[in-house]
């Protein structure tokens, strides 16, 4: 694949995202998807003959190897438990939350091209563009070196978080937690509201408000509807629980 004949063949790129792929024991053959996976939709609009193409073509690939390998563990390892209760810890072990931990440990934020506007505006500590890395690397891996190799690194930096996620019973997303808090603390539904969208169709931010009745309690602007509520959802979450 060629991505931009100026960063595929930008040898101190090429270099830094070789040690990187090594450093996670990866002993790759073609090095073009992995920097493929780090280069973000922002800067291609801001440099499209740097780099014309972005990760969003190998996100749209992750979710089939990492369900899969997830799904695998979980149903060997734990053979007593229902389909629903692994359905839920699957969906916690594969979140996003998790999946920007991954990146964060593996200092994947460094590797990033990022549009000038994207670096003031969300910096290289967004949550759900580092997930959206981890995502890439997944399918980068796959494509390279096929399915075993992406299970090794899945059951590594993805999957060793079982433990924790069943011990803690960490299978609830934060709209469904802050609405359980809410309800039996102020016996309150939060409610949540779009108050913008800005930029264009294929690139918005969305501006989200959460209510406790009629009460404005938090704001939260994400690239996702969905994510933005999620967001809202965390960051309410964690003061009302600090304020206890």
């Amino acid at each position: 694949m060629v991505i931009t004949k100026k960063a595929i063949e930008n040898q101190i790129y090429i270099e830094k995202i070789g040690k990187l792929v090594h450093s996670l024991d990866i002993d790759y053959k073609n090095i073009s998807n992995y920097i493929l996976a780090f280069i973000h939709r922002s800067i291609v609009n801001e440099k499209p003959d740097f780099a014309p193409e972005h990760n969003e073509r190998l996100e749209f690939l992750w979710d089939a190897v990492l369900e899969v390998v997830v799904t695998d563990n979980l149903f060997n390892d734990y053979p007593k438990k229902t389909e629903w209760e692994l359905t839920d810890i699957r969906s916690a072990i594969v979140r996003w939350r998790n999946l920007a931990n991954v990146a964060k440990k593996l200092k994947f934020s460094e590797y990033l091209l990022l549009w000038k506007w994207e670096e003031k505006s969300w910096g290289r500590e967004n949550d759900y563009l580092l997930a959206n890395v981890v995502e890439s690397v997944i399918w980068a891996i796959y494509l390279d070196l096929w399915f075993f190799e992406a299970k090794k690194f899945i059951e590594k930096h993805v999957y060793h978080v079982v433990n924790e996620v069943v011990e803690n019973n960490l299978t609830k997303d934060f709209k469904t937690t802050i609405q359980e808090l809410a309800q039996a603390d102020y016996d309150i539904t939060p409610t949540y509201q779009v108050i913008s969208e800005e930029w264009l169709d294929h690139d918005k931010i969305f501006t989200v408000w959460i209510y406790f009745a009629q009460d404005l309690k938090w704001i939260w602007i994400w690239s996702s509807k969905k994510k933005a509520q999620e967001k809202a959802a965390m960051d309410a979450y964690f003061k009302l629980v600090n304020k206890k």
